[in-house]
């Protein structure tokens, strides 16, 4: 008989794992405190915008393989493979990752497990600082000793979510037991009969595994900014010497995109959480590297706004400034620790009148930035504005022609922070075109 699942946190990860197990075949339960949210999710509403989950969810749902719960009891009596899936953010005032979402989880689980003398697995899917899985197995050893861990990170990209989560580019598993190597085998059949490879590791290699990953993009991403600093100031263009480096395989050109640089949930904090955790382990020369990766990765929000400053003559003082896009990233509402969002703030802070234009996430930003203007369309933005400023690759603003917006702003000025858009178009109509590391022409 096939393992029943349960998925513990229905946030970003949660709720696409929860969909996608019952998508898989399984039973699965879906467990939170919140819930309002759950409520949403059972009614097939993400609590997040992201490409076909909504339709996945209400399909499991009314399939009857997906339900959700608010009761570690209910989840402990249901499941005996619990996946947990809660936040681990950054410490206020620190680099360190706070983990007490997953020690409330694994204790919850723990206790009620314990309690019905049942055999279960909790399986980690959450970013975690190395050694969190032998800490935590090691505390179950002594509440619960029915229980078995295991660690399988995720490596999830916002907007591609669902197949990222149904057909991964690799699977990896930390385990310590044939049984729990052999239920996670089980679970994961269907992607691996399909070729999917799996790296059956032990703890703290599967703990690395996700963090390290985020550490190389974000190594890579403030590598070519970093060039594009010196573009800037040698004349070079940063989008052709890319194209340059990406020919060579050694290098690749994915993730080789120069602009505004990273944000959202996961790579800022998780290369934060990384170096307190080397500091931690006596390994900290081992990561320095990464204070600059994230100091290059700031200096380009910085960089947008005093190019903005400049094409609005020096001063934002009754200047109004049109910001394409909200979310640190397209196809997705997710504003954490949005590039676009610092920049529109910044400048407001500075005087000018901002209004943001996003196809998903103005109702999230709106909520975190009060004080900033909306519009329900770029063209509602764009009225009025001395400097157009696109910081979120959305497809819809890489399509614009630029004629959609030059009957509405003031000048015609556009600032490209994502270097996507096409300088000939732009400047071919009229426009000054600017971008970071590109030559001014």
């Amino acid at each position: 008989m096939a393992p029943r699942l349960t998925v513990i946190g229905t946030g970003y990860l949660g709720a696409t794992h929860a969909a996608c197990m019952a998508k898989l075949g399984f039973e699965v339960m879906g467990m939170d405190v919140d819930a309002e949210k759950l409520a949403e999710l059972a009614a097939g509403r993400a609590p997040m915008y992201e490409p076909g989950l909504d339709e996945l969810l209400a399909e499991q749902v009314a399939s009857g393989r997906l339900r959700f719960t608010t009761s570690y009891q209910e989840a402990a009596e249901f499941g005996d493979v619990h996946f947990v899936s809660v936040g681990t953010p950054q410490l206020r005032g620190e680099f360190a990752a706070d983990v007490s979402y997953i020690n409330t989880a694994f204790d919850g689980l723990a206790e009620h497990t314990a309690r019905l003398g049942k055999e279960a697995l909790i399986v980690g899917k959450s970013t975690v600082p190395v050694g969190t899985a032998d800490r935590l197995a090691a505390r179950l050893a002594e509440t619960a000793p029915t229980v078995e861990v295991a660690w399988n990170p995720e490596f999830l990209r916002e907007g591609f979510a669902v197949q990222d989560t149904l057909r991964p580019d690799r699977l990896v598993i930390g385990v310590r037991s044939q049984r729990a190597e052999d239920l996670l085998r089980e679970v994961y059949a269907e992607p691996l009969a399909a070729g999917v490879p799996l790296v059956v590791t032990d703890f703290p290699t599967a703990e690395m595994a996700k963090v390290s990953a985020n550490a190389f993009l974000a190594t890579k991403i403030s590598f070519i900014n970093a060039m594009a600093e010196v573009c800037e100031a040698a004349g070079a263009d940063v989008v052709q010497l890319a194209d340059t480096l990406g020919y060579d395989d050694r290098i690749g050109r994915r993730f080789l995109n120069s602009g505004l640089g990273f944000g959202g949930g996961c790579l800022p904090k998780d290369i934060r959480a990384f170096m307190a955790r080397a500091g931690e382990l006596g390994a900290d020369q081992a990561l320095t590297f990464l204070r600059e990766v994230d100091s290059i990765n700031m200096r380009r929000r910085a960089r947008m706004v005093e190019l903005a400053r400049e094409q609005c003559g020096g001063g934002f003082l009754g200047k109004r400034v049109a910001v394409l896009g909200a979310a640190f990233k397209p196809n997705s509402d997710d504003i954490r620790d949005s590039p676009a969002l610092n920049v529109a703030g910044q400048i407001q802070l500075q005087g000018a009148q901002v209004t943001v234009y996003d196809p998903k996430a103005v109702d999230n930003a709106r909520k975190m930035f009060p004080a900033l203007a909306y519009a329900d369309s770029a063209v509602e933005a764009a009225r009025g504005a001395h400097v157009v400023l696109h910081l979120t690759e959305w497809q819809e603003f890489r399509d614009m022609d630029p004629s959609e917006l030059e009957g509405a702003v003031s000048e015609k000025r556009i600032l490209d922070g994502r270097n996507v858009l096409d300088p000939d178009k732009w400047r071919t109509a009229g426009w000054t075109y600017r971008a970071l590391g590109r030559p001014q022409r």
